[in-house]
């Protein structure tokens, strides 16, 4: 294995036995044995799953890699096997250097010891000698945060309290591996923000960084590629950007976008693009409903996940069922959190727009210019023939992920340029 790849990954598969009864595991202990001295037909009790399938790839020293995919793809068994918890079916892992892992949460504490002891306990495991540890000691218990906690039982910890005490071991033990699954969903956002930081810092040592995360912004934000597996295969590999959209276009395979409302509840010819939309208590009148909304990126492409600064188009289909001398139609888009990052609507751009009876199109063109995260646009649609009355209104219609290489701040976006005189 060259110097410079820190892991390496080959043809990589893990099956497992499915047993529908423990008897046919008993017969499956028993019988093949004896079917092969007495010349059986040696019959299988048991079905395979393929939980990974020849999968391969190489990551360099320094490089921070992304793998993506949905519950059950295998992001959590390749991990392990990587992290040498558990053994391979076929194939080769190579790996060069010091591993830390944040796999399942609090997996490598003991409940019962306190939080130091813990420390001691997990980087001992990572290969820390006593010295190392009692010189990096002072250091994982600041960035850790928890007080006087830190004497208490692991057993007493919420678990943002464990994510706390894993990820500051893990990140302070000087890996040259780090592989994280999952953990940071759990901490609050300063901690996230501050994992993130640190996470910007051990790249810039020379450190690998193996991620797996549902948070598709944070996947751009951090990573230089990234992998998607989908049911135990790999799929082709693209740069990070294009990987986040090729995984987008397959999550709306397969929850199917032309999902309708049940016409008991909502106009029928309304679709539903995000399962968690909500529907304010005055829908408005629906006398002209906004039937479907679709994103288009700069490239002309339909799909939700956009680079910071790049130009998109929402493309509003209206149904109406009447005419509109003078309707106003108005977006906004607004962070996981609920605060609003961007809005406007046709009035205050001086856009005057009528509705005719049946099928109305409009266009509405701006640009990201936010940083990397998740977002969701609302939508309204009000008339306004002097007395302004709502006609439809959908929240969180559909979710904006923006994504970015470049390290943000804050909220807006915007290039930024120093020049030394």
């Amino acid at each position: 294995m060259s110097s410079d790849i820190a892991i390496k990954v080959e043809n990589l598969s893990k099956c497992y036995q499915i047993y529908d009864t423990p008897r046919d595991r008993l017969k499956q202990f028993v019988l093949p044995p004896l079917q092969t001295i007495f010349g059986g037909g040696g019959k299988k009790y048991y079905r395979e799953f393929w939980a990974l399938r020849d999968v391969s790839f190489e990551i360099r020293r320094g490089e921070t890699v992304g793998i993506i995919g949905r519950n059950g793809s295998g992001k959590s068994t390749l991990l392990q096997m990587i992290c040498g918890t558990l053994t391979p079916t076929s194939g080769n892992i190579h790996t060069s250097g010091r591993i830390a892992a944040l796999l399942e949460l609090g997996s490598g504490f003991n409940p019962d010891f306190t939080g130091v002891e813990n420390i001691y306990l997990n980087a001992s495991i990572l290969g820390l000698t006593r010295r190392e540890i009692d010189e990096s000691l002072e250091k994982i218990k600041d960035f850790a945060e928890l007080g006087d906690f830190i004497y208490q039982p692991v057993k007493t910890y919420s678990s943002g309290m464990v994510v706390r005490l894993a990820f500051s071991v893990s990140v302070n033990v000087r890996p040259d591996i780090l592989v994280v699954d999952e953990a940071l969903a759990v901490g609050d956002s300063a901690f996230q923000l501050k994992c993130m930081d640190k996470l910007k810092m051990l790249q810039e040592t020379g450190a690998s960084v193996l991620f797996v995360s549902h948070d598709l912004g944070s996947v751009g934000r951090l990573c230089s590629s990234a992998h998607i597996l989908d049911k135990g295969v790999k799929l082709p590999q693209e740069s990070v950007f294009d990987s986040i959209r090729t995984y987008e276009r397959l999550l709306k395979l397969k929850e199917g976008r032309e999902k309708v409302y049940p016409k008991t509840d909502f106009h029928p010819l309304k679709k539903i693009y995000n399962e968690s939309e909500y529907r304010p208590d005055s829908l408005g009148t629906q006398e002209a409903i906004l039937s479907e909304v679709e994103l288009l990126g700069g490239d002309g492409e339909l799909g939700e996940c956009f680079i910071s600064g790049e130009c998109i188009t929402i493309c509003i289909k209206i149904v109406s069922e009447i005419e509109v001398k003078n309707a106003v139609l108005g977006f906004g888009l607004r962070s996981s959190q609920g605060v609003r990052i961007i809005g406007g609507n046709s009035q205050y751009a001086k856009t005057p727009i009528r509705l005719k009876k049946g099928m109305n199109e409009i266009d509405v063109k701006f640009h990201v210019n936010i940083v990397a995260g998740e977002y969701f646009l609302n939508i309204g649609l009000v008339k306004d023939d002097g007395e302004r009355t709502d006609l439809d209104q959908r929240w969180g219609v559909r979710k904006v992920l923006v994504t970015s290489s470049a390290f943000q701040v804050g909220l807006a976006y915007t290039p930024i340029e120093f020049s030394v005189r």
